[in-house]
């Protein structure tokens, strides 16, 4: 099999599914599934058919236009049932009546539930003007909750409606508890009927399941927003409870024991930011003029943020996701359009960004504030962009995207993506950017 993975390098927003699309739609092999690894609900990957059709993908898979291509939620999924319910009446809606019939729950996969969406509110509002950037989803409330309590509702639950009930109500006395003002959430009794419902419509299943698909054809596993975003290595407190790496596809595939995958990193052609945090290249004149059709700003991420292509930040996120394979690169009909892209090669006062120990938040709070007041240092972005980008970061670039359909996708004028695959892994040449930023 030729397994491939999709991660964002940026913040998020770099066009993973559009990618996914591509890769299910027009790759150089058939796509039997697409597995989503991290995030939940939150996820907004969009996707555009050449026939005008638009969808934002949060927990099915961004391949799911392609008649058959199937969607594995993994045990490391967030699956949110009611926001699942209405993402499947939109899929129903542009005509792809089987969305349903064609996903599968891993049993282990935690449940994000109102509550936890009322706590996270709850708890970001409170913040003021010092928050974090939440989606306002539950995502952060739901990892949190099941650390500190055993029986945090799961997948596999919604089928035995009496432990669902006792794992719910757990859940619902700790958030009224918790938060005596938040906002009015529903009876546990219509959570418990809503969740069993969900139960009776998709397959809930084992791992066994996810190995049975790694073998059966070609799966694209799918990550959710960006590395820079990550738990463990994005600039904290402005982070996901995430881990947003190659590294929770890689846990599933050595498990399946199926072997290695095609690391596949996205970028845009410009870099981009949802909310606040860190963002060293952020030039408002680009934030007025790049205004984006399907990213606005949100009640709880804040606003949508512009900037130019860091090497220097995509190079710190190459070096924690452990090198790419490749790189997909977006929205280059935007870079030829304009002439006043740059590239960051730089950091005044900071060569490049020093990668501490996983879980060390200090660190990374440290990282953060040092971030806050760097000042970029730029070359000019050259008519050949996609040169300019493989030559800072070291990697080839194997899909340009020119549009956001997949009739808008170009193969790089190299060997499929298959085959580099092959050369890449087999030959020991990933791509870690250890020296991004120093030469």
């Amino acid at each position: 099999m030729r397994h491939l993975i999709v991660v964002d390098l940026g913040f998020g927003d770099a066009g993973k599914g559009t990618v996914v699309d591509w890769l299910c739609a027009r790759g150089p092999e058939p796509v039997h599934a697409v597995v989503r690894f991290n995030g939940g609900a939150q996820a907004a990957h969009n996707v555009v058919a050449p026939d005008g059709r638009h969808h934002t993908f949060a927990q099915f898979g961004s391949g799911t236009f392609t008649p058959g291509v199937r969607t594995h939620l993994s045990r490391f999924m967030l699956v949110d049932p009611l926001a699942l319910a209405a993402e499947a009446g939109h899929l129903r809606a542009l005509g792809v009546d089987d969305a349903l019939d064609r996903l599968t729950v891993d049993g282990g996969a935690l449940l994000t539930t109102p509550y936890h969406r009322a706590a996270n509110r709850a708890r970001e509002a409170a913040r003021g003007t010092a928050r974090h950037g939440s989606c306002g989803m539950g995502i952060g409330e739901t990892v949190a909750y099941s650390l500190s309590h055993v029986d945090a509702p799961r997948a596999g639950d919604c089928l035995s409606p009496e432990r669902l009930r006792r794992a719910l109500t757990a859940l619902s006395d700790w958030y009224r508890e918790e938060f005596p003002n938040g906002e009015a959430v529903p009876p546990v009794d219509d959570c418990v009927d809503a969740f069993t419902a969900f139960a009776e419509h998709v397959r809930i299943v084992d791992g066994d399941h996810l190995h049975h698909l790694l073998r059966t054809g070609n799966v694209v596993f799918e990550g959710a927003q960006g590395v820079l975003l990550d738990e463990w290595h994005g600039f904290h407190p402005y982070t996901t409870w995430s881990t947003t790496t190659f590294a929770n596809a890689e846990t599933l595939l050595e498990e399946a024991g199926v072997g290695s995958a095609f690391r596949l990193g996205v970028t845009r052609s410009y870099a981009t930011r949802h909310g606040p945090g860190p963002f060293v290249t952020e030039d408002p004149v680009l934030t007025a003029d790049l205004p984006d059709r399907h990213n606005g700003a949100g009640r709880w991420q804040g606003a949508f943020r512009v900037g130019h292509l860091d090497a220097v930040a995509l190079g710190y996120a190459l070096e924690v996701a452990g090198g790419v394979d490749g790189l997909a690169v977006t929205h280059l009909d935007v870079a030829q359009a304009r002439g006043d892209l740059r590239l960051c090669v730089a950091y005044d006062g900071m060569e490049r960004i020093p990668v501490g120990q996983a879980g060390d938040l200090e660190h990374q709070a440290a990282l953060t504030e040092r971030l806050l007041t760097v000042r970029p240092v730029y070359a000019p972005l050259p008519d050949d962009q996609v040169t300019a980008i493989e030559d800072a970061l070291d990697a080839p670039v194997v899909l340009r995207s020119y549009g956001p359909t997949a009739d808008d996708k170009r193969p790089a004028c190299r060997p499929p993506v298959g085959d580099l695959r092959d050369d890449a892994v087999d030959q020991g040449h990933r791509t870690s950017m250890g020296a991004v930023g120093s030469s």
